[in-house]
């Protein structure tokens, strides 16, 4: 232990070290701008400023309001949907025992459920699509 110094500190990075700097300057217009996408965004205004001008080929910047107004959208079909399904088991279950179920109320109830699948679905890509987003 004689010859081994203790490491103090964050170790040095070697590769992809930033020790370039580049000075903009903004007009106020173009500022508050940077500054909005910074609360929409969620990230730092330099990193902003990185994507846009290194990964112009990346979508940097994602309308979260429009995502989330599409799974409102899917989440009220949802609601409906499935209001749609219990309406249609407790009908299913008072014709039953009455012992008068047709098959009509199986079909419905099918087509139904199928529909909830497919919107589930959507929901489920909606939601990938917008972690993607948020990711990048």
């Amino acid at each position: 232990m004689e010859g081994k110094k203790k490491q103090v500190g964050r170790p040095y990075l070697e590769n992809g070290k930033r020790n370039r700097k580049i000075s903009v300057r903004f007009s106020e217009e173009e500022f508050s701008t940077i500054v909005s996408l910074e609360r929409l965004l969620g990230l730092k205004r330099t990193d902003i400023i990185r994507k846009r001008v290194l990964e112009v080929s990346l979508p940097l910047i994602f309308d979260g309001r429009s995502v989330l107004a599409s799974i409102d959208q899917i989440g009220l079909e949802l609601s409906r949907t499935g209001n749609n399904i219990n309406q249609l088991a407790r009908y299913a279950n008072i014709l039953n025992k009455q012992r008068v179920l047709s098959p009509v109320i199986f079909t419905r109830y099918s087509k139904e459920l199928d529909k909830h699948s497919l919107l589930l679905k959507s929901l489920n890509l909606e939601i990938r699509r917008m972690l993607r987003l948020m990711g990048s």
